[in-house]
């Protein structure tokens, strides 16, 4: 088994006059182009997608960065304070500050949100695009718009909702969360990045619909856009024969860009 690299701590600067905080990061040097790991709502940088996928980079001595987002994981900072917007910034902190030259991002989940901000922000340095199970958007047409009138006057009034979930804690849906995605939605225009972009999502997915990828394939302007359905597979896809099928795609984007 590779061996784990030492948790980092990058130093962030203030967000919108808030005191700035630390995004913890896992980083590997090596050829590019560079792969970072952008992952999902209250995930962390230890999951098994991340993990594998970098043990997969390094015993290809390829460079590789993974990162928790404000309020994830080891990095400092509330869960609940935590915006699209700030979550946005701290990919483009990792992008600008830890590596150089062409860059693909992998995205999972609310990542692919990010990652496609930071792809828009950054056009000179990100190229490409691997996104899991993508969901852009998501507080604005997978919350917002499938929430009761009851949910949204709890959201609106008291300023937080506690969603349940599949892990150990609800989500803290926040007033400002669902604003703030509003300023940063995609769906509803086209997306003008025009890199490779590979899409891979489960079938089974029960948080994200493939019908959701499905609309970000249609929105973006790239002329070289893949979308991989995997029957049986759910909203992780994180079997070993899944993450086969990662690796493979992440290979492929590698040698087409070489």
């Amino acid at each position: 088994m590779t061996k784990t690299c030492a948790v980092k701590f990058l130093q962030s600067s203030d967000f919108a006059g808030e005191a700035s905080h630390k995004i913890a990061y896992r980083q590997s040097v090596g050829s590019g182009p560079g792969l970072i790991w952008c992952g999902g709502l209250k995930s962390d940088m230890d999951g098994s997608k991340a993990s594998a996928l970098h043990n997969w980079a390094k015993a290809q001595e390829r460079a590789f960065v993974r990162f928790d987002y404000f309020g994830h994981g080891a990095s400092s900072g509330v869960f609940r304070d935590g915006t699209v917007s700030r979550w946005a910034q701290d990919t483009l902190r990792i992008i600008d500050e830890l590596t150089e030259g062409p860059q693909i991002l992998i995205g999972s989940s609310m990542g692919g949100w990010t990652a496609l901000l930071a792809a828009l922000a950054r056009p000179e340095r990100v190229k490409a695009l691997l996104l899991i199970a993508p969901a852009p958007d998501f507080t604005q047409k997978l919350m917002w718009e499938n929430f009761s009138d009851d949910i949204r006057a709890t959201i609106m009034e008291e300023g937080i909702y506690y969603e349940p979930s599949d892990y150990d804690e609800p989500y803290e849906i926040s007033r400002t969360l669902i604003l703030d995605g509003r300023e940063n939605l995609l769906l509803d225009g086209p997306i003008e990045f025009t890199g490779p972009v590979r899409i891979l999502h489960g079938l089974q997915d029960s948080s994200v619909p493939w019908q959701h990828a499905q609309k970000l394939v249609e929105k973006l302007q790239s002329g070289d856009v893949e979308m991989t359905l995997i029957k049986g597979g759910d909203h992780s896809l994180s079997t070993p024969d899944n993450l086969k099928k990662l690796t493979a795609q992440l290979q492929a984007l590698c040698d087409q860009m070489a």
